[in-house]
Parts: C-alpha cells; sequence; structure tokens
C-alpha cells in the first residue's frame, strides 16, 4: 500500500537550517507530484511546497528559504529548510498531490516534528 515516512525533524535555533526527507513507497513515485505540508498546534494543515517535474511552488511564507527536490532512484523527496523561524515550528509531512499540491487522498504518515526555539 502507499505509504510515506518523514524524517530529519528536529529541534534548531531560529535563523538554523534543517533537511527533512520522506521515503514513499507503494506506488510509481517518478509520475506523481510530491509535496510537504505542516501542521501546527491549534492550526489546520496547510501545504508548504510541490515538486512536479522541474517545477516547483511554495507557500509565500517560505519562498526564498525553503527548497524541494526529489530523487526518483531513492523515492525520496526532501525539503532544505534554511533561516527557520519560530513559526516554522510544526509537524511536517509528504504526500503524492496533484501538479498544484491537492492531496489524492492517501493516508498521512507519521510527520517528523521541527520544533524552532532558542
Amino acid at each position: 500500500q502507499v505509504q510515506f515516512v518523514e524524517f530529519g525533524g528536529g529541534l534548531v535555533q531560529p535563523g538554523g537550517s534543517l533537511r527533512l526527507s520522506c521515503a514513499a513507497a507503494g506506488f510509481t513515485f517518478s509520475i506523481y507530484a510530491m509535496a510537504w505540508y505542516r501542521q501546527a498546534p491549534g492550526k489546520q494543515r496547510e501545504l508548504v511546497a510541490v515538486i512536479s517535474g522541474d517545477s516547483t511552488i511554495y507557500a509565500d511564507s517560505v519562498k526564498g528559504r525553503f527548497t524541494i527536490s526529489r530523487d526518483n532512484a531513492k523515492n525520496t523527496v526532501y525539503l532544505q529548510m534554511n533561516s527557520l523561524k519560530f513559526e516554522d515550528t510544526a509537524v511536517y509531512y509528504c504526500t503524492r498531490t496533484t501538479s498544484w499540491g491537492t492531496p489524492l487522498g492517501d493516508a498521512w504518515g507519521q510527520g517528523t516534528q521541527v520544533t524552532v526555539s532558542s
């Protein structure tokens, strides 16, 4: 079945960096757009970034700081996060989506916690 396993989160100071990874399984990874979402406490899950072929889309809040990439040979999607801010604190999830970032309805993984704190 379709599965997503996210890892790489942690505790980081403001201005720091983290690289998240998401290993996907159960489908032909290379033909699907992939996205990162995040959910902060008390808030709805929100789209962070999408990669579809060579195209990428970013939420305004992360533009210029985050970079999404993928390795189709490893069925893995990455999120490089630089210049982290307090408001980036959230659980981060990956999923397959439409080219515009709409999830296709797969079950979410466990996510990886990112905490930005001094």
